[in-house]
């Protein structure tokens, strides 16, 4: 939980709304891999479609410190982006649910789907359609054939794409860790509520610091 984010497990569960039987924890495994999820434009700059209305600095600075520490203990970064079709064939039902993803079609005004943060040349870029970075991608099978067996998650939004990616994680068989202040949302109780939910059923949720201590120590 972000209220909590390096607090044991008594004071986790003591705390979170699904009761004792939860917030567990996966741990860090020894080859982790982070994977900034849709960091774009759309997010970070007033006058985007999914603007974060105040968030946006902390997530890009979190961001910053995470990808550097990543770098610096050749962690492999993967950043991800949504781009669709200009007539949105490929988009499904996702882009029917969400209007506004037409933001992301090729030749859109806006450039809304630009990142936010300059990936280094060693970096991966992965394009993908749906909300979970796992979902209709390569992703899975390119973590696994670097040996990755930990997923550090950064990106937005909480309660969309890093929720799905993280959930998904968890279900082809890595260890999923959010890193609560590189994510953020539309809202304060929003980012907060998935977070919470997060850290009970499907993901180690825990605080920039121990995300640098774990790279760090490597």
């Amino acid at each position: 939980m972000s209220s909590n984010p390096r607090g044991d497990a008594a004071e986790r569960n003591s705390t979170s709304p699904h009761g004792s039987n939860f917030a567990g924890r996966v741990g860090w495994g020894s080859s982790p891999a982070v994977v900034v999820v849709d960091l774009v434009r759309a997010y970070t700059e007033p006058g985007g479609p999914f603007f974060l209305d105040g968030q946006q600095d902390g997530v890009l600075a979190a961001t910053v410190e995470l990808v550097a520490a990543a770098r610096a203990a050749t962690v492999p970064v993967v950043w991800t982006v949504v781009q669709y079709a200009a007539d949105l064939s490929d988009g499904g039902f996702f882009a029917a649910k969400v209007p506004a993803l037409a933001c992301f079609a090729e030749g859109a005004d806006g450039g809304w789907g630009e990142l936010a943060l300059a990936p280094a040349a060693d970096d991966a870029l992965l394009v993908k359609q749906h909300a979970s970075a796992f979902a209709g991608t390569s992703l899975a099978g390119t973590l696994r054939a670097r040996g990755i067996d930990t997923v550090v998650v950064a990106g937005v939004s909480t309660s969309g794409c890093v929720r799905a990616t993280a959930t998904d994680a968890l279900a082809a068989g890595f260890r999923p860790v959010v890193v609560a202040e590189a994510c953020g949302d539309r809202s304060a109780p929003l980012h907060e509520n998935n977070l919470a939910d997060l850290d009970a059923k499907y993901a180690d949720v825990v605080g920039l610091a121990e995300a640098l201590t774990h790279l760090g120590g490597r």
